[in-house]
């Protein structure tokens, strides 16, 4: 049997799509400053809890 591709791991996650990481590079706040500006509730979408 052939593994699936996706092999979800939420730390994986977190650390490249979270919101620190965002702040990390200036495109990355910019994407920040327009989820902001449109309204967002939830401005980075990467879930992680233990």
């Amino acid at each position: 049997m052939v593994k699936r591709v996706w092999q979800p791991k939420k730390r994986k996650r977190v650390k490249k799509h979270g919101f620190f990481q965002r702040m990390l590079t200036v495109g990355g706040r910019n994407v920040l400053k327009r989820r902001i500006a449109k309204g967002r509730k939830v401005l980075a979408r990467a879930l992680f809890k233990k």
